[in-house]
């Protein structure tokens, strides 16, 4: 990837062991500095990366040094080496591993990708609007699989579902599924498998490149990280250590979904949501209107469907909108509506086959849980048809009118 910067390596001695790999890789300008003048190096230096030796550093200056980098646009990723303290939430992990060098340069480049799609949006949006990485929370659009069936179980879903949503999976196939069906920002493989097992599904998600930057955790001390996965750790500790360790990963990832939506937006000149993937809703109003005219003078069917939330859990109506802007088809179109509901327009489809595909889209939001509680996603669901005589506004007004539930 192109040069973007020096590397500050931020260390209490001289020459850190890690810094010997990015000498050898040759691909950054490696600066040094020690801890007192980290943050005046960053100013003077404006690197592209900060790699911290982490190892005996305490909570205050890893957490100071998070927030100076947080608040840099575009994005300056900190990458904390050997942690051993609770981690800030955008300082990136990463733990050394003997006889694999290599897995520091790609966390890097997976991290400079992201900075480099930043300085992209920055650059294209109009009026320019920088926006830092301490402006905004996205760990909490974040969903996370969590694989496993062992004891600890229950503890790491409690630990990732209070920061973000959590989807559970007992099998691999399960968890292939999802992986399929829905943004996932990081996985959590926990106990219940065989090496083999976790071997094979680690290889899969090697073989496919939309999972090779995707946050993986393994906790498990019986593998070894030899695989092609940038943000890969493999470790054993207790559930809240496991999610302090995950959740800046998650974070990172999820960042990088939101300016990839940001981007797409852009590309329609406003018509996309960038926080859902949905249309706006002044778009939504304009295609819903000419769609219900064609119908009508065309012929053919064309149906609508409304999820409404409860009003106490917005987490699982902004988790619905991102499934629905996965799974829909490209012929359908949606927006979140002023109360909060989500209507979707289905074009050249009868009532039964619209309640079919309302029912698959519920089936996977069901599975979506939040926090303590384990509050699911599952939204009310009103289905309604095109009538020979009606308009976009009697349409909609016989859709909020209909009784709930009707694609249960």
């Amino acid at each position: 990837m192109s040069q973007q910067g020096p590397v500050l390596v931020v260390s209490a001695v001289a020459r850190p062991s890690f810094a010997g790999v990015l000498d050898e890789a040759k691909l950054f300008p490696v600066v040094t500095t020690d801890w007192s003048e980290a943050g005046r190096a960053i100013e003077q230096v404006q690197p592209a990366a900060v790699i911290a030796a982490a190892a005996t550093a305490d909570v205050v200056k890893l957490s100071g040094l998070a927030r100076f980098a947080a608040a840099r646009a575009p994005y300056l990723p900190l990458i904390a080496v050997d942690a051993q303290v609770a981690l800030p939430g955008t300082a990136i992990p990463f733990f050394q591993r003997r006889g694999h060098p290599d897995r520091l340069i790609a966390r890097l480049n997976a991290s400079l990708r992201i900075r480099g799609l930043h300085a992209t949006v920055m650059r294209r949006q109009v009026p320019p609007a920088p926006i830092a990485l301490s402006d905004i929370d996205p760990v909490g659009e974040a969903t996370a699989l969590l694989i496993g069936r062992g004891g600890g179980y229950p503890a790491l879903s409690v630990a990732l579902g209070e920061r973000a949503g959590v989807v559970g999976a007992l099998s691999i196939e399960a968890a292939a599924k999802h992986l399929n069906n829905r943004d996932i920002d990081g996985i959590v493989l926990g106990e219940g498998f065989t090496p083999r097992v976790m071997d094979a599904f680690l290889t899969v998600l090697t073989e496919d490149v939309r999972f090779r930057t995707l946050p993986v955790v393994v906790t498990s001390s019986e593998l070894v990280p030899r695989y092609d996965l940038a943000n890969l750790e493999i470790l054993t500790a207790e559930p809240a250590r496991i999610a302090d360790i995950t959740l800046p990963l998650i974070r990172q990832h999820a960042f990088e979904a939101r300016l990839s939506r940001t981007l797409r937006a852009i590309d329609a000149e406003g018509m996309i949501d960038a926080r859902t993937g949905l249309l706006t809703k002044a778009a939504f109003d304009r295609d819903f209107a000419t769609a219900v005219f064609h119908t009508g003078e065309r012929g053919g069917g064309l149906s609508v469907a409304r999820f409404s939330f409860d009003d106490a859990h917005p987490r699982a109506q902004f988790d619905g909108a991102r499934i629905i802007s996965r799974l829909m088809r490209q012929s359908d179109f949606g927006a979140v509506q002023a109360d909060g509901s989500i209507v979707i327009v289905f074009t050249a489809t009868d009532l039964r086959n619209a309640h079919a595909i309302t029912r698959r889209l519920s089936s996977v939001m069901r599975h979506t849980h939040h926090g303590r509680r384990d509050t699911s996603a599952e939204p009310d669901v009103s289905v309604a048809t095109l009538l020979a005589n009606d308009t976009a506004q009697s349409l909609l007004k016989r859709l909020y009118a209909t009784p709930e539930r009707a694609a249960s």
